[in-house]
């Protein structure tokens, strides 16, 4: 299983990476993340959302170069999956693209153009959620798509 996350962030918490890297450190060989972090635009330089996030897409995009796999933007309003579907859906994605990028847009969210070219958009959540705990929410649900393939004890049904 080929997968990568493209955050663009800070440095999170510590809580947050330590979080994060537990779940990076549980996955077996076969289903490695790959993690691109991209700067987030500088927003002291009074430039608007929409200008910024333009910065964050090229920047997301530099960082996407030569990386396979179906592009899915993490957003809340996106399609909303139980966590078996969500295991069906990388499944399914990453056979027929070859690999799934999840995408992490910055403190505005995701440049219109940009989501709009990333052909499947989901949701961890309706609400708005900060972006270091997106991360472990989305390795959790990765590890926790992992254990339901394999039989895995981790989760019960």
């Amino acid at each position: 299983m080929k997968l990568t996350i493209v955050a663009v962030s800070q440095r999170p918490p510590e809580w947050a990476q330590s979080a994060f890297d537990d779940y990076l450190k549980r996955m077996p060989p076969d289903w490695q993340i790959d993690v691109k972090t991209v700067k987030p635009a500088d927003r002291q330089l009074g430039k608007t959302a929409t200008q910024n996030m333009a910065i964050e897409a090229e920047r997301i995009e530099a960082a996407l170069k030569n990386t396979a796999g179906v592009r899915v933007a993490l957003d809340e309003r996106g399609k909303s999956l139980t966590t078996e579907a969500f295991l069906n859906f990388i499944q399914t994605q990453h056979d027929t693209h070859g690999g799934v990028i999840f995408i992490i847009g910055g403190a505005d969210g995701l440049d219109a153009d940009f989501k709009s070219s990333c052909p499947l958009k989901i949701q961890l959540s309706a609400m708005t959620l900060p972006h270091a705990l997106v991360k472990v929410l989305l390795a959790e649900q990765i590890y926790r798509a992992y254990s339901i393939a394999t039989g895995h004890p981790y989760h019960r049904s």
